[in-house]
């Protein structure tokens, strides 16, 4: 058994995961930024371009082509699949709607993979965690409002982001006996690189200097952000690192006050609110469950 992480490494394991976030959400903005200027297959093939290079060095770093080795091809394929339309439906979304609205959208995703866990991957899920599910999907009508006036058609757009990046946790979890970190990780980058050059018949425009250097900080923010996470990780327990991912909600708050002036209503931040309280609820059960195999699901 691996010994507990000591105070020293917990707390840089927290810092990297704020750091990671940060980076995530500026990568994030940079994205929306762009959104009103290129079409979302160029976007996100340029960005990706300069991913690869911090990807490369994750790559080195863990070993060079033998960290890279695929074993599970169908998996990975799949995988990737649900990784593009992820990307593609949250990009989309971020140009209809606000940054921090568009993020906490997508904390929905672990409630998708808790409430999918049992048919897809045969786990047991207790009343409780299904409680949390069933109150932190509450959250998310609280934010969408349904039938109302407020209710517009592109917040779908990162909900369904969130149910296929949960979808692509799942396939992670299944594959991630025989996969590393490093090769699923390069391997859904070179593939998202691969087809979203395919879009750039339909309407591409030639990108100035400035934006492609934009492109490039949000493609090494989004590689570096990686990086952190998986350090995060590494160095603390994931009930200690994992609610600190929800600092993204700080950044992106301030990102839309400064940039684009826009400040959340009180149906986004209370919903939001429950959203966050019911993943943190699901972590601490899941943290439990696997501390003690007697703890009930």
């Amino acid at each position: 058994m691996a010994a507990a992480p000591t105070l020293s490494d917990s707390l840089k394991g927290i810092a990297c995961m704020i750091g990671g976030t940060a980076f995530l959400t500026l990568n994030d903005g940079v994205m929306k930024w762009m959104t009103a200027t290129y079409p979302i297959g160029e976007i996100i093939f340029i960005r990706s371009l300069f991913v690869l290079i911090p990807v490369a060095l994750l790559a080195w770093r863990a070993g060079g082509l033998a960290a890279l080795r695929v074993h599970d091809i169908r998996g990975q394929a799949v995988r990737t699949v649900l990784s593009l339309l992820s990307m593609v439906f949250f990009v989309t979304g971020l140009s209809f709607l606000p940054l921090a609205e568009a993020i906490v959208l997508t904390f929905a995703s672990p409630l998708f993979v808790t409430a999918l866990a049992p048919p897809l991957l045969g786990e047991t899920v207790g009343w409780r965690r299904w409680l949390a599910v069933l109150v932190g999907f509450v959250g998310v009508l609280i934010m969408i409002r349904p039938g109302g006036e407020a209710m517009r058609w592109f917040v779908l757009l990162p909900l369904g982001a969130a149910l296929t990046f949960g979808l692509a946790n799942i396939v992670t979890r299944s594959i991630s006996a025989t996969e590393s970190s490093v090769s699923i990780l390069c391997v859904s980058m070179v593939s998202v690189t691969v087809v979203s050059l395919a879009t750039a018949p339909f309407g591409w425009r030639a990108p100035s200097t400035s934006d492609v250097a934009l492109l490039a900080l949000a493609g090494i923010l989004l590689g570096c952000a990686h990086f952190l996470m998986i350090e995060a990780f590494r160095l603390a327990e994931a009930a200690v690192a994992a609610p600190f991912h929800y600092s993204a909600v700080i950044w992106a708050l301030i990102l839309d006050l400064v940039i684009w002036v826009n400040w959340p209503d009180s149906w986004v931040m209370g919903g939001a609110v429950i959203v966050i309280l019911s993943g943190l609820y699901i972590l601490r059960r899941e943290t439990l469950r696997r501390r003690s195999p007697t703890e009930p699901p």
